[in-house]
């Protein structure tokens, strides 16, 4: 396997403009060959610049308190327009590749099996990308990735931060380290961090990639190798995909035993450690450094108590500590276990919760005295792959459900399973329990098509904010819109005020996911009027995430932060707004764009000074 490989993008063709904003083309648009410069390489399309650093090695420096870890990039590789200024890393230029201790057999294996790749990606090109694996589309704009940046002290502030947002708010992001040399979807890119630190009303920012296995095997590489879980998966291609990566596993050119996955989803502090965390892998410890930096321990098995993948949000339980997760597995049975670790990170046995097939299980919810965990229709068929499909497969012939069952079981036996048809929701809110009508009520946000962010559709995706009513005595299922058909809007990605999590909570901040995919703004919603109260993050301005940090005994009483960006002047901010008034308390203008992103948390300044 060479130590260096020429990123290709190659022919797809481009249907229609899959974002609202984007620009139609008259004629296919086509992905070519890079050309190689004085500079750097570049191809033209029609979306906007992308930045893949092709080499990043860390180099260790110590202090006294931390140690940081500092990947620098080699090459940048730009798809060019005229829109975006040119981002440049500050980072030196200096390393390679690292060499690789190969034997006679292993090198002679390498030059093959890149051969078969080579003729892989020569027989891929010939054919169109759907818009859901299409890099042009999933990673174009402000979806692009960015290089790592150093702790960056006394940002400028327009206003004035609030005297309790002492501590570090951090959310995680894909972030591709190389250019796709495939198919890829926006959920493939590797786990990137960015953290605002907050001092006595001043600021810092930082973004550092999370180094998971699958990172540094690739960094050391200098080239992408494992694949793509949803953008490169599909049909006999994808099939050929995992063979290759298997036989270079065979020959020990690469290594999948520990850990295959991105960690690019969810953040949790819990037990003094930083999780950071996607399903399909392990956690893995993140420690903030007293300058606000980022750095990574390692993959996290909770001392050894851990052994299967876990869910990439997990639920922490705001009176008793405990920490509520699940784990899935879509080869083997059991496709579905529930676990849950107290406040000293204590784990309890595992739970085999019975399931036919394997489902896509994002999130899940706690109430006072259980866990929710939907079964719903998005579900995994491996076998899909052979007939030339994806396995990710909208299930039209099974009936979603509900599974209640309490948080200190020992077994499923218990556990009631409640009809709920017609129901997906990638991310559920909140729930609790309603005694006095014996219900449990769960908050979601229901979309239709259920697979749209995972295969291409024609029909326009919709996610509808709704109550659901589990009936524990009846058996029985409602469903309501909490918002008006008038005021429908798409909301996704938010949360309640998590020193509620699990109880009875009247308001949920949520992401105004419009126009789709990108995030316009929030809504505080009244869960029980379904009254909507909105917030813009300005012209031409989007964000992601609006992350709830409460401030005192009222449920509303509050800050919301936000990571936004601004395409017309092409920067990002940290924006920070009252929660009770919905106004602007404090904008923090940053050194770097900040890419459109996933799911974040808040660390309090006490509870920092406990890190592990």
């Amino acid at each position: 396997m060479p130590s260096s490989a020429s990123n290709t993008w190659f022919n797809a063709t481009l249907p229609s403009p899959p974002f609202k904003d984007l620009p139609s083309t008259s004629s296919p648009t086509n992905l070519l060959p890079l050309r190689k410069t004085s500079s750097s390489n570049t191809i033209t399309c029609s979306l906007q610049t992308l930045h893949f650093p092709k080499q990043y090695q860390p180099t260790s420096t110590s202090t006294s308190t931390a140690t940081t870890t500092t990947p620098t990039p080699i090459k940048t590789t730009t798809i060019t327009t005229t829109t975006p200024p040119r981002e440049t890393n500050p980072l030196s230029d200096t390393n390679q590749p690292l060499p690789q201790k190969w034997n006679f057999l292993q090198k002679a294996a390498a030059t093959a099996l890149d051969l078969v790749e080579t003729a892989l990606v020569s027989h891929e090109r010939k054919h169109p990308l759907p818009k859901t694996a299409d890099p042009r589309v999933q990673i174009a704009g402000n979806f692009a990735p960015v290089p790592e940046h150093a702790a960056d002290q006394g940002l400028p502030v327009v206003g004035k931060i609030p005297k309790c947002i002492d501590g570090v708010y951090v959310r995680n992001g894909a972030n591709p380290l190389y250019e796709p040399v495939a198919g890829h979807h926006f959920f493939d890119g590797d786990g990137m961090v960015h953290a605002v630190k907050f001092t006595n009303g001043a600021a810092s920012y930082a973004c550092r990639f999370t180094e998971t296995q699958r990172l540094s095997q690739e960094k050391s590489l200098g080239r992408p190798v494992f694949p793509k879980a949803i953008g490169e998966l599909h049909g006999h291609s994808g099939i050929a995909r995992l063979l290759l990566f298997y036989a270079r596993g065979l020959f020990g050119l690469v290594d999948g035993s520990q850990g295959m996955g991105v960690a690019n989803a969810g953040l949790v502090y819990f037990n003094n450690h930083l999780l950071a965390m996607s399903e399909d892998d392990l956690p893995y410890h993140v420690r903030i450094t007293p300058n606000g930096d980022l750095t990574t321990v390692g993959r996290y098995d909770f001392n050894g108590q851990l052994n299967s993948t876990m869910i990439a949000h997990p639920k922490l339980d705001p009176v008793d500590g405990d920490l509520h997760a699940l784990s899935y597995d879509v080869i083997q049975k059991p496709y579905l276990k529930y676990f849950r670790f107290s406040p000293d990170g204590v784990k309890s046995p595992d739970v085999e919760i019975p399931l036919k097939e394997p489902t896509m299980m994002h999130d899940f919810a706690i109430t006072e005295n259980f866990v929710v965990v939907p079964d719903q229709q998005v579900v995994f068929k491996l076998t899909e792959m052979i007939t030339g499909g994806s396995p990710v497969v909208y299930d039209k012939n099974k009936t979603s459900r509900f599974g209640i069952l309490h948080k200190n079981a020992k077994d499923a036996n218990a556990m009631r399973w409640i009809d709920a048809p017609d129901c997906f929701c990638f991310h559920l809110w909140n729930a609790w329990e309603e005694p006095e009508t014996e219900e449990v009520v769960v908050i979601g946000s229901c979309m239709t098509p259920a697979d749209s962010i995972f295969n291409e559709c024609e029909e326009s995706l919709k996610s509808v904010l709704s109550e659901i009513r589990l009936n524990l005595r009846t058996g029985k299922s409602t469903r309501r819109p909490i918002i008006s058909d008038a005021e429908q809007v798409n909301l996704e990605a938010g949360m309640v005020n998590r020193n509620k999590l699990g109880r009875k909570t009247q308001f949920a901040y949520l992401a105004l996911a419009e126009p789709w995919p990108k995030v316009s703004g929030f809504a505080k919603v009244d869960l029980l009027s379904g009254e909507v109260k909105k917030y813009m993050y300005g012209e031409e301005k989007f964000g992601g995430e609006p992350l709830f940090l409460p401030n005192g005994q009222k449920e509303d009483d509050g800050y919301i932060l936000a990571f936004v960006h601004d395409e017309k002047e092409w920067k990002s901010e940290l924006q920070i707004v009252n929660a009770q008034n919905l106004k602007l308390e404090a904008s923090i203008k940053l050194p770097s764009r900040v890419p459109y992103g996933f799911h974040g948390t808040f660390i309090h300044s006490k509870d920092l000074r406990k890190q592990a």
